[in-house]
């Protein structure tokens, strides 16, 4: 089974067995599914069936319970020095590590998750895979983009604080220095595309958090395909290195590997319908294998971070995946 959340409330639920496909089809329904690297040669996902519903009418399942252990803060602590020393010799300006916390399904269906994920309202989007006795699931405040036509909508998101700290936020040099490399990297990346309109950055208040936003709207020159979008946008600075190339990118994939981060936290996760493609930026979820369950976080790091701090950051995205269904 594979959801995706629409716009407003709806949600959208593929039913499978999926007929897998390396090119998107030209109607219908499809979802994409890729690992963070994007090396799927089938990542499009064709359901045999599909429906939309209102998040209301899903059927509440009881949550399971999990027995979570605390995530290795010594790993992670060595994975951030070897990042600072790179950014210190100037391989990198911003990557982002990823801590993973684990935990024991004791008791319930995990597959449970799914459906408490898909209530979770606006302006998180809801999404989740399910195979088997493995799957993820989640609510995402990130959309990577969405393409109707020659129509491009995209988002930098990155910079992150409670929401008692909004105030403070708003002026802290640190977190405004690591949200602009995010913005302007991605008016860089499609600058020779279009016309763009950059909004002004805002606060997106997610409840027990906040983060910078800033929306970027493009007018596309010529018809460009979704795969060839998916490349040229993902990561984003605000999930991958700055800059870009095979070296970091490589880096930042040993790293993830190394922090035992599962192969789609952060990669894109999307819905072809109507003629449109929303792929969203697969955070702030749960991922699980039999009864082993992984609640990744990533944080970006920059020459002013400091590891307690993004410890501390890590800590309150995790915590905010569970509040968000009441695990």
């Amino acid at each position: 089974m594979a959801l995706f959340g629409l716009s407003g409330e709806r949600r959208l639920i593929g039913y499978g067995p999926f007929t897998r496909s390396a090119q998107r089809p030209q109607d219908g329904v499809a979802f994409y599914r890729n690992d963070f690297g994007l090396t799927l040669e089938e990542p499009w996902l064709i359901p045999k069936r599909w429906e939309v519903t209102e998040a209301a009418e899903i059927p509440q399942q009881p949550l399971p319970q999990i027995d979570w252990q605390a995530p290795d803060a010594g790993s992670f602590a060595q994975v951030f020095q070897d990042i600072s020393l790179a950014i210190r010799k100037g391989v990198f300006e911003k990557t982002v590590p990823v801590s993973v916390e684990h935990g024991e399904r004791t008791q319930g269906d995990l597959h449970a998750l799914a459906t408490a994920f898909a209530r979770v309202p606006a302006p998180k989007i809801s999404y989740a895979w399910l195979e088997a006795d493995r799957g993820f699931a989640g609510a995402t405040p990130e959309l990577l983009f969405a393409l109707e036509d020659r129509h491009l909508q995209t988002m930098a998101l990155a910079g992150t604080a409670r929401r008692e700290e909004r105030e403070i936020l708003a002026v802290d040099e640190k977190e405004i220095r690591e949200h602009e490399f995010v913005a302007q990297s991605l008016m860089a990346k499609l600058a020779d595309m279009g016309i763009l309109i950059r909004q002004e950055r805002s606060i997106l208040d997610l409840g027990p958090i906040v983060h910078f936003q800033t929306l970027i709207d493009v007018d596309l020159e010529d018809d460009t395909s979704v795969e060839t979008l998916l490349r040229k946008l993902h990561p984003t600075p605000a999930l991958g290195p700055l800059p870009r190339t095979k070296e970091t990118m490589q880096l930042l994939l040993d790293w993830r590997q190394q922090l035992g981060c599962p192969a789609e936290f952060g990669a894109p996760f999307g819905l072809w319908f109507e003629g449109k493609f929303r792929a969203v930026v697969a955070i702030r979820g749960i991922w699980w294998e039999g009864d082993h369950v992984m609640l990744p976080a990533g944080c970006g790091v920059i020459e002013a971070s400091r590891v307690v701090n993004e410890w501390r950051e890590l800590r309150l995205k995790r915590e905010a995946v569970k509040s968000a269904i009441g695990l």
